[in-house]
Protein backbone atom coordinates (compact mmCIF):
# COMPACT_ATOMS: atom_id res chain seq x y z
CA UNK A 1 0.00 0.00 0.00
CA UNK A 2 1.00 3.68 -0.26
CA UNK A 3 2.19 5.30 2.96
CA UNK A 4 1.98 9.07 3.46
CA UNK A 5 3.56 11.00 6.30
CA UNK A 6 1.85 14.31 7.01
CA UNK A 7 1.31 17.09 9.53
CA UNK A 8 -2.19 18.11 10.57
CA UNK A 9 -3.34 21.75 10.57
CA UNK A 10 -6.59 23.68 10.96
CA UNK A 11 -7.33 26.04 8.07
CA UNK A 12 -9.33 29.19 7.40
CA UNK A 13 -10.08 30.62 3.96
CA UNK A 14 -9.05 34.25 3.44
CA UNK A 15 -9.06 36.49 0.36
CA UNK A 16 -5.70 37.27 -1.16
CA UNK A 17 -4.52 40.86 -0.62
CA UNK A 18 -6.72 41.02 2.46
CA UNK A 19 -6.17 44.17 4.50
CA UNK A 20 -7.77 46.51 7.03
CA UNK A 21 -8.63 49.97 5.72
CA UNK A 22 -8.30 52.88 8.13
CA UNK A 23 -8.41 56.67 8.16
CA UNK A 24 -5.31 58.78 8.80
CA UNK A 25 -7.18 61.64 10.54
CA UNK A 26 -9.80 61.39 13.30
CA UNK A 27 -13.27 62.90 12.96
CA UNK A 28 -16.94 62.28 12.24
CA UNK A 29 -17.72 59.97 9.32
CA UNK A 30 -19.51 62.20 6.82
CA UNK A 31 -20.22 59.69 4.05
CA UNK A 32 -19.74 55.98 3.32
CA UNK A 33 -19.79 55.29 -0.42
CA UNK A 34 -19.79 51.45 -0.42
CA UNK A 35 -21.55 48.57 1.27
CA UNK A 36 -20.51 45.05 2.22
CA UNK A 37 -20.22 42.79 -0.81
CA UNK A 38 -19.52 45.62 -3.27
CA UNK A 39 -16.85 45.09 -5.90
CA UNK A 40 -14.37 47.96 -5.85
CA UNK A 41 -11.56 49.37 -7.98
CA UNK A 42 -8.13 50.53 -6.88
CA UNK A 43 -8.30 54.21 -5.93
CA UNK A 44 -12.09 54.18 -5.49
CA UNK A 45 -13.38 56.47 -2.72
CA UNK A 46 -14.78 54.41 0.15
CA UNK A 47 -15.40 56.87 2.96
CA UNK A 48 -14.97 60.53 3.87
CA UNK A 49 -14.49 62.15 7.27
CA UNK A 50 -15.87 65.65 7.82
CA UNK A 51 -13.02 68.12 7.38
CA UNK A 52 -14.58 71.60 7.48
CA UNK A 53 -11.62 73.23 9.22
CA UNK A 54 -9.13 71.54 6.90
CA UNK A 55 -11.14 72.66 3.85
CA UNK A 56 -11.06 76.23 5.17
CA UNK A 57 -7.27 76.02 5.60
CA UNK A 58 -6.85 74.57 2.10
CA UNK A 59 -9.03 77.27 0.54
CA UNK A 60 -7.00 79.97 2.28
CA UNK A 61 -3.81 78.37 1.00
CA UNK A 62 -5.22 78.45 -2.55
CA UNK A 63 -6.04 82.14 -2.17
CA UNK A 64 -2.49 82.77 -0.96
CA UNK A 65 -1.12 81.02 -4.07
CA UNK A 66 -3.27 83.18 -6.34
CA UNK A 67 -2.11 86.33 -4.56
CA UNK A 68 1.55 85.30 -4.69
CA UNK A 69 1.22 84.43 -8.38
CA UNK A 70 -0.36 87.78 -9.13
CA UNK A 71 2.40 89.57 -7.22
CA UNK A 72 5.06 87.66 -9.15
CA UNK A 73 3.60 87.36 -12.65
CA UNK A 74 0.74 89.89 -12.80
CA UNK A 75 0.77 93.05 -14.92
CA UNK A 76 0.27 95.50 -12.04
CA UNK A 77 2.86 94.15 -9.62
CA UNK A 78 5.66 95.63 -7.59
CA UNK A 79 8.07 94.39 -10.25
CA UNK A 80 6.14 96.27 -12.93
CA UNK A 81 6.33 99.45 -10.85
CA UNK A 82 10.07 99.08 -10.39
CA UNK A 83 10.39 98.40 -14.11
CA UNK A 84 8.55 101.63 -14.84
CA UNK A 85 10.93 103.50 -12.53
CA UNK A 86 13.90 101.93 -14.33
CA UNK A 87 12.50 103.00 -17.73
CA UNK A 88 12.02 106.58 -16.52
CA UNK A 89 15.51 106.67 -15.01
CA UNK A 90 17.03 105.32 -18.22
CA UNK A 91 15.38 108.18 -20.08
CA UNK A 92 16.68 110.60 -17.44
CA UNK A 93 20.20 109.23 -17.89
CA UNK A 94 19.96 109.88 -21.63
CA UNK A 95 19.00 113.49 -20.85
CA UNK A 96 21.69 113.88 -18.16
CA UNK A 97 24.29 112.36 -20.43
CA UNK A 98 23.31 114.77 -23.21
CA UNK A 99 23.51 117.75 -20.81
CA UNK A 100 26.90 116.63 -19.53
CA UNK A 101 28.31 116.21 -23.05
CA UNK A 102 26.94 119.62 -24.05
CA UNK A 103 28.55 121.29 -20.99
CA UNK A 104 31.75 119.45 -21.74
CA UNK A 105 31.85 120.77 -25.31
CA UNK A 106 31.04 124.30 -24.14
CA UNK A 107 33.73 124.18 -21.49
CA UNK A 108 36.21 123.05 -24.15
CA UNK A 109 35.27 126.25 -26.04
CA UNK A 110 35.70 128.35 -22.83
CA UNK A 111 31.93 128.81 -22.69
CA UNK A 112 30.06 128.46 -19.41
CA UNK A 113 31.51 127.67 -16.00
CA UNK A 114 33.30 124.76 -14.38
CA UNK A 115 30.55 124.51 -11.76
CA UNK A 116 27.98 123.93 -14.50
CA UNK A 117 30.14 121.13 -15.97
CA UNK A 118 30.68 119.55 -12.55
CA UNK A 119 26.95 119.85 -11.77
CA UNK A 120 26.03 118.08 -15.01
CA UNK A 121 28.61 115.35 -14.32
CA UNK A 122 27.34 114.87 -10.76
CA UNK A 123 23.72 114.64 -11.91
CA UNK A 124 24.66 111.99 -14.50
CA UNK A 125 26.63 110.06 -11.89
CA UNK A 126 23.72 110.17 -9.46
CA UNK A 127 21.28 108.97 -12.12
CA UNK A 128 23.57 106.03 -13.04
CA UNK A 129 23.92 105.11 -9.35
CA UNK A 130 20.14 105.23 -8.92
CA UNK A 131 19.74 102.94 -11.95
CA UNK A 132 22.18 100.40 -10.49
CA UNK A 133 20.27 100.49 -7.19
CA UNK A 134 16.95 100.02 -8.97
CA UNK A 135 18.32 97.09 -10.99
CA UNK A 136 19.52 95.41 -7.78
CA UNK A 137 16.18 96.12 -6.15
CA UNK A 138 14.37 94.60 -9.14
CA UNK A 139 16.42 91.38 -9.01
CA UNK A 140 16.02 91.00 -5.25
CA UNK A 141 12.28 91.73 -5.39
CA UNK A 142 11.87 89.28 -8.25
CA UNK A 143 13.70 86.58 -6.26
CA UNK A 144 11.63 87.27 -3.13
CA UNK A 145 8.34 87.18 -5.03
CA UNK A 146 9.33 83.98 -6.85
CA UNK A 147 10.32 82.27 -3.58
CA UNK A 148 7.10 83.41 -1.94
CA UNK A 149 5.08 82.03 -4.86
CA UNK A 150 6.87 78.69 -4.79
CA UNK A 151 6.51 78.44 -1.00
CA UNK A 152 2.78 79.14 -1.24
CA UNK A 153 2.45 76.35 -3.83
CA UNK A 154 4.25 73.94 -1.47
CA UNK A 155 1.98 74.92 1.39
CA UNK A 156 -1.08 74.35 -0.79
CA UNK A 157 0.17 70.90 -1.80
CA UNK A 158 0.72 70.01 1.86
CA UNK A 159 -2.78 71.15 2.77
CA UNK A 160 -4.26 69.21 -0.16
CA UNK A 161 -2.40 66.13 1.06
CA UNK A 162 -3.78 66.75 4.54
CA UNK A 163 -7.26 66.98 3.02
CA UNK A 164 -6.75 63.57 1.38
CA UNK A 165 -6.06 62.15 4.86
CA UNK A 166 -9.78 62.60 5.54
CA UNK A 167 -10.68 60.41 2.55
CA UNK A 168 -10.27 56.61 2.49
CA UNK A 169 -9.62 55.00 -0.90
CA UNK A 170 -9.19 51.39 -1.92
CA UNK A 171 -5.65 50.11 -2.42
CA UNK A 172 -6.76 47.20 -4.60
CA UNK A 173 -9.27 45.87 -7.11
CA UNK A 174 -11.42 43.59 -4.99
CA UNK A 175 -14.41 43.32 -2.67
CA UNK A 176 -15.67 44.93 0.54
CA UNK A 177 -15.92 42.09 3.07
CA UNK A 178 -16.90 44.08 6.14
CA UNK A 179 -17.68 47.68 7.12
CA UNK A 180 -17.08 48.28 10.82
CA UNK A 181 -18.36 51.87 11.18
CA UNK A 182 -21.46 53.88 10.31
CA UNK A 183 -22.09 57.38 9.01
CA UNK A 184 -22.15 59.91 11.82
CA UNK A 185 -19.86 57.84 14.06
CA UNK A 186 -16.63 59.19 15.45
CA UNK A 187 -13.60 57.40 14.05
CA UNK A 188 -10.18 57.63 15.68
CA UNK A 189 -6.86 58.00 13.89
CA UNK A 190 -5.67 54.62 12.53
CA UNK A 191 -8.99 53.00 13.56
CA UNK A 192 -10.11 50.25 11.15
CA UNK A 193 -13.02 51.29 8.95
CA UNK A 194 -13.42 48.26 6.66
CA UNK A 195 -11.95 44.91 5.64
CA UNK A 196 -11.08 44.53 1.96
CA UNK A 197 -9.59 41.79 -0.19
CA UNK A 198 -9.51 40.10 -3.58
CA UNK A 199 -12.91 39.09 -4.94
CA UNK A 200 -11.97 35.81 -6.65
CA UNK A 201 -8.50 34.83 -5.43
CA UNK A 202 -8.26 33.12 -2.04
CA UNK A 203 -5.53 31.73 0.20
CA UNK A 204 -5.50 29.48 3.25
CA UNK A 205 -4.25 30.42 6.69
CA UNK A 206 -3.16 27.40 8.73
CA UNK A 207 -2.30 27.02 12.40
CA UNK A 208 0.43 24.44 13.04
CA UNK A 209 1.50 23.15 16.43
CA UNK A 210 4.97 24.16 17.55
CA UNK A 211 5.93 20.46 17.75
CA UNK A 212 5.38 20.07 14.00
CA UNK A 213 6.46 23.44 12.59
CA UNK A 214 10.11 22.42 12.08
CA UNK A 215 8.98 19.59 9.80
CA UNK A 216 7.25 21.76 7.20
CA UNK A 217 8.71 24.08 4.59
CA UNK A 218 7.68 26.45 1.81
CA UNK A 219 6.37 24.67 -1.33
CA UNK A 220 5.23 21.58 0.62
CA UNK A 221 2.12 19.92 -0.79
CA UNK A 222 -1.09 20.37 1.21
CA UNK A 223 -4.31 18.35 1.01
CA UNK A 224 -7.27 20.47 2.14
CA UNK A 225 -10.70 19.42 3.37
CA UNK A 226 -13.28 22.18 3.90
CA UNK A 227 -16.41 21.83 5.99
CA UNK A 228 -18.40 23.37 3.11
CA UNK A 229 -17.23 20.53 0.79
CA UNK A 230 -17.34 17.44 3.07
CA UNK A 231 -16.97 14.89 0.28
CA UNK A 232 -14.04 16.53 -1.53
CA UNK A 233 -10.40 17.42 -1.01
CA UNK A 234 -8.41 20.17 -2.71
CA UNK A 235 -4.74 20.70 -3.47
CA UNK A 236 -2.62 23.57 -2.16
CA UNK A 237 1.01 24.46 -1.46
CA UNK A 238 2.73 26.41 1.30
CA UNK A 239 3.86 29.92 0.33
CA UNK A 240 4.82 31.49 3.65
CA UNK A 241 5.73 30.45 7.20
CA UNK A 242 5.50 33.16 9.84
CA UNK A 243 8.49 32.90 12.20
CA UNK A 244 6.79 34.14 15.40
CA UNK A 245 4.78 31.77 17.60
CA UNK A 246 1.32 32.81 18.73
CA UNK A 247 1.65 32.60 22.52
CA UNK A 248 -2.06 32.22 23.19
CA UNK A 249 -2.50 29.14 21.00
CA UNK A 250 1.12 27.90 20.98
CA UNK A 251 0.92 27.59 17.19
CA UNK A 252 2.62 29.07 14.14
CA UNK A 253 0.75 30.68 11.24
CA UNK A 254 1.40 29.29 7.77
CA UNK A 255 -0.08 30.53 4.49
CA UNK A 256 -0.73 28.50 1.37
CA UNK A 257 -2.46 28.95 -1.98
CA UNK A 258 -4.78 26.61 -3.80
CA UNK A 259 -3.41 24.57 -6.67
CA UNK A 260 -6.94 23.23 -7.11
CA UNK A 261 -9.48 25.82 -5.94
CA UNK A 262 -13.16 25.04 -5.15
CA UNK A 263 -15.68 26.63 -7.52
CA UNK A 264 -17.26 28.82 -4.82
CA UNK A 265 -15.47 30.24 -1.80
CA UNK A 266 -16.29 32.69 0.98
CA UNK A 267 -13.98 34.42 3.39
CA UNK A 268 -13.94 32.63 6.73
CA UNK A 269 -14.71 29.08 5.54
CA UNK A 270 -12.89 26.59 7.76
CA UNK A 271 -11.62 23.04 7.58
CA UNK A 272 -8.50 20.99 8.08
CA UNK A 273 -5.43 20.11 6.10
CA UNK A 274 -2.64 17.58 5.92
CA UNK A 275 0.80 18.81 4.90
CA UNK A 276 2.48 16.00 3.00
CA UNK A 277 6.02 15.37 4.26
CA UNK A 278 6.76 12.21 2.28
CA UNK A 279 5.17 9.36 0.34
CA UNK A 280 6.23 5.76 -0.16
CA UNK A 281 4.78 3.14 -2.49
CA UNK A 282 4.37 -0.57 -1.82
CA UNK A 283 5.24 -0.52 1.86
CA UNK A 284 4.38 -2.98 4.60
CA UNK A 285 2.17 -1.40 7.25
CA UNK A 286 0.29 -2.42 10.36
CA UNK A 287 -2.47 -0.58 12.22
CA UNK A 288 -0.98 1.95 14.60
CA UNK A 289 -2.79 0.52 17.63
CA UNK A 290 -1.06 -2.87 17.12
CA UNK A 291 2.36 -1.34 17.84
CA UNK A 292 3.40 -1.75 21.48
CA UNK A 293 6.01 -0.02 23.59
CA UNK A 294 9.66 -0.39 22.59
CA UNK A 295 8.54 -1.03 19.00
CA UNK A 296 7.23 -4.51 19.67
CA UNK A 297 4.36 -6.42 18.04
CA UNK A 298 2.47 -9.43 19.38
CA UNK A 299 2.51 -12.43 17.01
CA UNK A 300 1.31 -16.03 17.40
CA UNK A 301 4.80 -16.96 18.56
CA UNK A 302 5.18 -14.06 20.99
CA UNK A 303 6.52 -10.50 21.03
CA UNK A 304 8.63 -9.46 18.08
CA UNK A 305 10.70 -6.28 17.92
CA UNK A 306 10.28 -4.36 14.67
CA UNK A 307 11.93 -1.45 12.91
CA UNK A 308 9.46 1.28 11.99
CA UNK A 309 9.42 3.95 9.31
CA UNK A 310 6.67 6.40 8.40
CA UNK A 311 3.78 6.73 10.80
CA UNK A 312 0.41 8.48 10.89
CA UNK A 313 -2.71 8.25 13.02
CA UNK A 314 -3.85 5.01 11.36
CA UNK A 315 -0.81 3.08 10.17
CA UNK A 316 2.86 2.40 10.91
CA UNK A 317 5.39 1.40 8.25
CA UNK A 318 7.35 -1.76 9.10
CA UNK A 319 10.89 -1.80 7.73
CA UNK A 320 12.11 -5.02 9.39
CA UNK A 321 10.92 -7.69 11.81
CA UNK A 322 7.72 -8.75 10.01
CA UNK A 323 6.70 -9.90 6.58
CA UNK A 324 3.41 -10.28 4.77
CA UNK A 325 2.97 -13.83 6.01
CA UNK A 326 3.26 -12.92 9.70
CA UNK A 327 0.03 -12.95 11.66
CA UNK A 328 -0.13 -10.26 14.36
CA UNK A 329 -2.49 -9.83 17.26
CA UNK A 330 -3.87 -6.76 18.98
CA UNK A 331 -3.11 -6.48 22.66
CA UNK A 332 -5.99 -4.92 24.58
Amino acid sequence: MQMTESVYASVTVKPENFYHSFVARPGIIQKIYVKEGDLIKKGQLLMKVAAAQQNFITNNAALTVNKAKDNYLGKTTLLANINDEIALLQKQIVIDSSNYNRQKRLWAQNIGSLSQLEGAALKLELSIGQLETLNKRFKQTELDLKNNYEKSINVLQLEKTATEDFRVKSKIDGKVYAILKEEGELIAQQEVFAQLGSSDQFMLEMSIDEVDIVRVKVEDEVIVSLDAYPAETFGARITKIYPLKEERTQTFTVECVFTQQPPILYAGLSGEANIVLSRREQVLTIPADYLLEENKVMTKTGLVEVETGLQNFEYVEILAGLDTATIIQKVE
